[in-house]
């Protein structure tokens, strides 16, 4: 099992004849800090829930991985560290935070014995777990500027710097007005399948943060079944349905929700 760490990869880059880029990125970062990536309101995001995921599962991601923070910053009045812990201090803050860890697990599985939910009970080891978002937008900038920025709190801006390179070295694939964004939809699938099927898949998968079921396995009847429950849910799951748009050829300051440019299928279907 590869073990996590930050990271970002491009799942897929589009831009319209009007040369507005739309991009897809899957980021792997601090559970910790996903309150603030989630603030940034141009962003349609997805990511794995602790309400769905079940306790033992992530309890053993942490004892695992657990996640630790990028640098010891020593306190001081203010919100950014501007020194850091000597050495020392660091692997003894290190140590602690390990036993955090393992005794937040452990809690965490004695809730699970009681029979707490594990809406409950899988928020208690948050704080240590490494957390797969997938996010799409048409505008970034304000976003590096603010987190790539040396007064960002280090872990954030860890994801943000990985995601500026990732999308530095992508290429856009240009699309036509027919043409849609698909998120994890495969090659041979696009080129095979219609667009009606394609974007289904496309739904389902950025629900699920990967093209893959829990259980590893690439499954299309899983993801039509997985579509439908999210469209016909009462409320319906409308934020997977922002990831898949398709561009608009006119008016390229019109919003569509949160992009520019483009059209979400959440709104073609009306959610």
């Amino acid at each position: 099992m590869k073990v996590p760490s930050t990271s970002a990869k491009v799942i897929a880059d589009s831009i319209s004849t009007l040369g507005i880029r739309l991009t897809t990125l899957e980021v792997v970062m601090h559970r910790f800090v996903l309150a603030e990536f989630n603030t940034h309101r141009v962003f349609s995001r997805n990511s794995a829930s602790s309400r769905a995921i079940p306790i033992e599962k992530r309890v053993k991601s942490v004892l695992q991985h657990c996640a630790y923070p990028v640098e010891w910053g020593a306190n001081q009045p203010g919100m950014q560290a501007e020194k850091q812990l000597a050495r020392s201090d660091a692997e003894k803050a290190a140590g602690v935070w390990t036993q955090a860890s393992i005794a937040m697990a452990s809690y965490a599985l004695q809730l699970a014995q009681l029979g707490v939910h594990k809406q409950l009970a899988n928020r208690l080891v948050e704080p240590f777990l490494w957390h797969t978002v997938v996010v799409t937008s048409t505008d970034w900038e304000n976003f590096f500027m603010q987190r790539c920025s040396p007064l960002a709190q280090p872990e954030i801006r860890c994801a943000a710097e990985a995601m500026r390179e990732a999308l530095s070295y992508s290429e856009p694939r240009h699309l036509s007005e027919e043409e849609w964004h698909l998120p994890y939809v495969q090659p041979e699938e696009y080129l095979t399948m219609d667009f009606a099927d394609t974007k289904r898949l496309s739904v389902a998968r950025c629900a699920r943060v990967s093209y893959l079921t829990h259980d590893g396995r690439r499954d299309l009847v899983a993801d039509y079944k997985l579509y439908d429950r999210l469209l016909c849910a009462e409320p319906p799951h409308a934020s997977p349905f922002e990831h898949v748009a398709r561009p608009l050829t006119d008016n390229d300051d019109v919003r569509h929700g949160n992009f520019r440019g483009w059209i979400q299928l959440r709104h073609e279907v009306g959610l």
